[in-house]
């Protein structure tokens, strides 16, 4: 069985790794449309090595008759278009932060909460988790189901990928500009991040907190456990992609490093590279292309009763939105949800 799919905002970094993904794990596609806001109509996209798609007008896209809709346009504009596709009968899964905490629409790590995939029916939008949250949910749910957790206090250290082609673009024009002492030109970010690192990633909450800050708490106890307090300190760096996270956890019965390590090494999406040596841990630059969590610098945190402590690194453009979705969409086919529509 194939189906008739659309990437909404394909021309955008997630996008087109969308289409990419797409094209490598072989997912059954019958026919496949590229959608964009109308100045990106007309352009060309590649879909796999030998397909080239041309985008369509995302605003005038008639959804009826397609059965999945993969959505990463921006939270404004899926808060128009997703629900229209809904309602025209095609499932949806955004990529946005616009439904993740709608109570009635999934929040989705397959690795993590397959089953939740069942109560997307009433809305049949299914929203793809923050990618802080996501490399983050991968690691702990392995060590949850050995010893509840309690606490967790992470740090990130997160790609200017995460802003977009422009927030590349931004590094890198600020870095060559420092050779030839050019005034960094400040429109993406607060600050330069050339050679900086910013503690400042969406806007500031009431309480101090930014709003990324604030999505890894109520995103990690969506997906995980209601139970689990979440404090996080999300920081910009100047690394093009990958997301890095200095994760502290505090459990409610005891764990040893061994027993983390065995379930870190039977996880699913979970690589575990831990030397206690030089160069024996992951680096964004280790993990930019792949699409397992990496886990390293495992080891025990004295500082509370029980606890661990460890380095987890991601691509964010890949498992932290692009993969995720697909494998979404994945899951959905396996489980029988997916169903193509009559023609």
């Amino acid at each position: 069985m194939a189906y008739k799919i659309a990437v909404v905002g394909a021309t955008g970094a997630v996008g087109r790794e969308i289409l990419k993904i797409l094209a490598e794990r072989n997912f059954p596609v019958s026919e496949a449309f590229a959608l964009a806001s109308p100045r990106s109509a007309g352009q060309s996209v590649s879909f796999g090595e030998n397909q080239v798609l041309k985008v369509r007008n995302l605003e005038t896209f008639d959804f009826s008759g397609l059965d999945l809709a993969l959505f990463s346009p921006g939270a404004a504009v899926s808060a128009i278009h997703a629900p229209r596709a809904a309602a025209q009968g095609c499932i949806v899964i955004d990529n946005t932060s616009q439904f993740r905490m709608d109570h009635d629409v999934p929040l989705v790590v397959p690795e993590v909460n397959p089953q939740a995939l069942a109560r997307f029916r009433k809305r049949r939008i299914i929203a793809n988790p923050n990618c802080s949250t996501i490399q983050m949910v991968v690691a702990l749910k392995p060590l949850h189901e050995i010893a509840r957790i309690r606490r967790v206090v992470v740090s990130t250290y997160q790609s200017v990928s995460g802003a977009g082609k422009e927030g590349m673009d931004e590094l890198f024009n600020q870095t060559k500009g420092s050779f030839v002492n050019d005034l960094p030109t400040v429109e993406q970010f607060t600050k330069p991040i050339a050679f900086n690192a910013i503690p400042h990633i969406d806007k500031f909450m009431e309480d101090g907190a930014t709003k990324e800050e604030w999505k890894m708490s109520v995103e990690t106890r969506k997906i995980l456990d209601p139970d689990i307090q979440v404090i996080a300190t999300c920081v910009r760096v100047p690394v093009f992609i990958g997301h890095a996270e200095a994760v502290h956890v505090e459990f409610e019965s005891p764990i040893t490093v061994a027993e983390a390590r065995a379930a870190l090494n039977k996880a699913p999406g979970v690589q575990l590279f831990d030397k206690r040596e030089d160069a024996g841990y992951i680096t964004p630059i280790d993990a930019a292309g792949e699409d397992e969590v990496f886990i390293s610098r495992l080891r025990r945190d004295p500082t509370v009763p029980h606890g661990l402590a460890f380095w987890c690194v991601a691509d964010n453009l890949r498992k932290g939105a692009a993969l995720n979705a697909v494998q979404i969409a994945e899951e959905l086919h396996r489980q029988g949800l997916l169903v193509r529509q009559a023609a």
